[in-house]
C-alpha cells in the first residue's frame, strides 16, 4: 500500500508579499511565482482526471496511491492559492491572469480524453524530481536569500513532489498502461504548457510594473531566450548596451544544470521509472524535522526541535 503522507503545514501569506521574493535573483522568482498560478490550475486538472479514472483504478494498491495523490495535491493547491491570492491583493489585474490560465486547463478537462490527461499529468510529474532536485541541492542560494514564507512553501512543495514521484506513472499504468501513447503526447503537452506559459507572462507584463518584476515576462518562454540570444549575436541585432538575459539558475553549478536538462529528457522516455531517480539530499532533512515537530513554514528562522 502507499506510504505517502497527507501534511498540512500552516503557511501564513496574510502580510504583504512581495513579487521580488529574491531581490537577490529577479528571474527565479517570477519563475516560482508563475509555478504558484500553474500549480492552482494543473492540481485541479489533477484532482477531475484521478477521479474519472477511479473506476478504471481495479488494483487495490493503485487505488490507494491515487487516494493519497490526490489528497497530496489538494494541499499544495490550497497553499499555492493563498500565495497567489496575495499577490493579487497586490496586483488585483493578476486575477484575470489566474482565471485564463485556470480557463485554459480546464478547456483540456472538458475537451480531451482522459487517456490523454493522465499522459499529460505523468509526463509533467516526470519531470519534476530531477528539476526539483537540482534546486533543492542547491537551496541554499536559490531559496535562502528570499522571503522565508514563499521559500518554504516551495521547498515543501517539492520534497512532497519528489516523495510522490511515482504516483502519476502507477496511476496512468493501472488505467490505461500504454507507455508509448506517453511519449506521442508530449509534444501536444509541450504546446499546451508555452500557451499557459504565454498567458500569465503577458499577464505579469500588463499588471506588475516593471519596477517589481525587474524583467520582461517573457523570458519565461522557452523561445524567447533562445530568440533573443541569436537577436544579440547578429550585427543588425541589439545594441552592445543591451544587458544580457537574466539566468534563474546561474548560481547553481553548470555540470548540475547539464544532469538536470539530461534526466528531465530521460524522464519523458517509454520505460522511464521514477522511483530510480536520485533525491535530493534536502529531502531527507525537511522530513526529519517534520517528524520531530519542528516548524516547517519558516525553514530558515524557526527554533529548531530540542
Amino acid at each position: 500500500m502507499t506510504t505517502l503522507e497527507v501534511r498540512r503545514p500552516k503557511f501564513d501569506f496574510t502580510g504583504d508579499v512581495p513579487w521580488e521574493w529574491n531581490p537577490a535573483n529577479p528571474q527565479f522568482s517570477f519563475f516560482m511565482n508563475a509555478t504558484s498560478i500553474i500549480a492552482i490550475c494543473f492540481e485541479q486538472m489533477i484532482v477531475a482526471a484521478v477521479q474519472e479514472a477511479k473506476p478504471l483504478l481495479t488494483d487495490p494498491e493503485a487505488a490507494a496511491e491515487a487516494k493519497a495523490f490526490l489528497r497530496q495535491e489538494a494541499q499544495h493547491a490550497s497553499t499555492h492559492r493563498k500565495h497567489v491570492a496575495a499577490l493579487i491583493k497586490r496586483y488585483p489585474g493578476l486575477q484575470h491572469t489566474l482565471d485564463t490560465a485556470m480557463a485554459s486547463f480546464d478547456n483540456v478537462t472538458a475537451t480531451t480524453p482522459l487517456k490523454y490527461r493522465l499522459a499529460y499529468i505523468a509526463d509533467l510529474e516526470a519531470t519534476f524530481t530531477p528539476s526539483f532536485k537540482m534546486m533543492l541541492d542547491n537551496e541554499q542560494t536559490l531559496f535562502r536569500p528570499g522571503d522565508e514564507r514563499v521559500a518554504s512553501l516551495f521547498m515543501w512543495h517539492f520534497v512532497e513532489e519528489v516523495e510522490h514521484r511515482s504516483s502519476a506513472l502507477i496511476v496512468y499504468d493501472a488505467a490505461f498502461g500504454d507507455s508509448w501513447y506517453r511519449m506521442r503526447a508530449l509534444p501536444r503537452v509541450f504546446r499546451h504548457l508555452t500557451a499557459v506559459t504565454r498567458i500569465i507572462a503577458d499577464g505579469v507584463n500588463d499588471h506588475v510594473p516593471e519596477q517589481d518584476r525587474k524583467l520582461d515576462a517573457r523570458t519565461l518562454l522557452p523561445t524567447f531566450g533562445i530568440r533573443e540570444a541569436l537577436r544579440q549575436r547578429l550585427p543588425f541585432g541589439a545594441k552592445p548596451s543591451t544587458p544580457p538575459m537574466p539566468n534563474a539558475f546561474a548560481t547553481v553549478p553548470r555540470k548540475e544544470r547539464y544532469v538536470a536538462v539530461g534526466r528531465v529528457l530521460l524522464s519523458q522516455t517509454p520505460f522511464h521509472n521514477p522511483a530510480n531517480e536520485p533525491l535530493p539530499r534536502f529531502a531527507d532533512r525537511w522530513f526529519e524535522r517534520w517528524n520531530s515537530g519542528g516548524d516547517v513554514t519558516r525553514w530558515y528562522t524557526a527554533e529548531p526541535v530540542a
